[in-house]
């Protein structure tokens, strides 16, 4: 295991600047997300901590070592591709073994290791099995023992989900987590799936145009998102603009939305509240209970999804979103006025 620090690395490609002062620390044992759009830069702070992209400045040390200009063969990393990067003319055993051999391990040794590696990814009696023989989470998991037998200090992983089916992408998370605890190896993952980020990390870094914009467990950053941005990226929000006043926001519609303690206030200009946070009725013209903030609104339309059904509700010329757990009631008919309530210590005040 090994910590690694990223220490006000920049990177500029031409006009685009790709990385821009990023520093982020991530702890010895821990599985973290990066977490972005297309060209907020995860993938190449990833590429950059393998070495196969060095910085334009700043460092990159592993436990306490600068690396930032060693190439990728003396960084001790193991790497998972979002395509796996697997042999197929090999089989399972070869494509685990081949890190092993290619540093002239003793084949008993070898044979050792791939077999408790196999076994820990639960693949040992396909360890003869040819690659076009596997469904896609068992090369996923071929993949990662390949990227683990060599007992790297770090563990990178690009997307490594991204190419499964939503169910097998589901198991998948808990196996990978399982084998991270397993292993206590560093864990650096990218993705663009808030789920994915949510459900595995330890702490999610999120980036937008090459600046970490926040960092945090994902608890945090989904209670406590410092900006719209970090808002809506992860996880579902509504967005109400105001200005602050003793006591709360006075929002577009005159009313003064509260919020909890927690805050320093400062300048904040909007406040969000999750979907799921907000309890739905009919309006009925009697007020919500006075502990609550609570506003009125028509229903727009309505999305059934199982186990919850999304309202999306037109409030002052603004669309709204709320999530409604199904209980076996009747849908509340489109056109139909509606009041949302939701107690202060779910505004989340951002700038």
């Amino acid at each position: 295991m090994a910590e690694v620090n990223v220490i006000k690395v920049s990177k500029q490609y031409g006009e685009s600047r790709a990385l821009d002062d990023v520093s982020i620390r991530f702890a010895e044992g821990g599985l973290y997300g990066l977490l972005g759009p297309s060209g907020s830069g995860k993938t190449t702070l990833l590429r950059m901590i393998a070495g196969f992209v060095f910085p334009d400045s700043g460092q990159i040390r592993i436990d306490d070592q600068p690396v930032e200009r060693l190439p990728v063969e003396r960084r001790e990393i193991g790497m998972v591709f979002q395509n796996y990067a697997l042999f197929p003319n090999m089989n399972v055993a070869d494509n685990v073994a081949f890190g092993l051999s290619v540093r002239h391990v003793d084949k008993s040794e070898i044979k050792r290791r791939v077999g408790e590696v196999l076994d820990l990814v639960q693949l040992g009696s396909l360890h003869a099995r040819r690659i076009n023989q596997l469904s896609g989470g068992q090369r996923q998991r071929v993949a990662l023992a390949r990227a683990i037998v060599t007992r790297p200090r770090v563990l990178l992983l690009d997307e490594p989900l991204s190419a499964l089916d939503k169910s097998l992408r589901v198991d998948m998370q808990v196996e990978l987590r399982r084998i991270q605890r397993d292993v206590a190896i560093t864990t650096v993952f990218v993705t663009h799936d808030q789920e994915e980020a949510l459900t595995l990390s330890d702490r999610v870094g999120i980036l937008r145009d090459g600046r970490l914009i926040q960092e945090g467990t994902a608890r945090e950053l989904y209670d406590q998102p410092a900006s719209e941005f970090a808002a809506t990226f992860l996880g579902d929000a509504n967005i109400l603009n105001g200005r602050l006043e003793t006591g709360g926001m006075r929002i577009n519609d005159g009313s003064l939305v509260r919020f909890g303690s927690r805050y320093a206030i400062s300048n904040q200009t909007k406040c969000a509240i999750r979907p799921e946070k907000i309890a739905l009725r009919r309006a009925t013209g009697e007020a919500a209970p006075s502990t609550h903030n609570w506003l009125t609104a028509q229903v727009a339309h309505h999305v059934f999804g199982g186990v919850n059904t999304t309202y999306m509700l037109d409030w002052c010329g603004q669309r709204l979103k709320v999530h409604v757990q199904n209980s076996g009631d009747d849908l509340i008919p489109v056109g139909s006025q509606v009041t949302l309530s939701w107690s202060p210590d779910s505004t989340i005040l951002i700038h």
